[in-house]
């Protein structure tokens, strides 16, 4: 895939799904497995602009859904928080 070219602000698509939360420490301490699915889902949702896909959708709708929840799994695995809360844990 190319090198994806810059699209219209926030404010002219009506901003980013509100559902999807941050997965982060230290916003959010501890994330499981349903709040990644379920961030996954939300994006998904957004881009294809379909809430529930019809059935010729479905298998596509569905692997996107694994992908995303997979690449947001690395991501967040591969995060290295430093500040404040990086400090408070090294000193536990």
């Amino acid at each position: 895939m190319g090198a994806l070219a810059a699209g219209p602000s926030a404010r002219e698509t009506g901003g980013m799904c509100r559902s999807i939360k941050t997965l982060r420490p230290p916003v959010t301490p501890e994330v499981h497995d349903e709040d990644i699915v379920a961030a996954a889902l939300q994006y998904v949702r957004k881009v294809s602009g379909f809430r529930a896909p019809a059935a010729h959708n479905r298998e596509a709708f569905d692997r996107a859904v694994e992908a995303v929840a997979e690449a947001t799994a690395r991501l967040l695995g591969e995060l290295e928080v430093r500040g404040a809360a990086g400090r408070v844990e090294q000193s536990a």
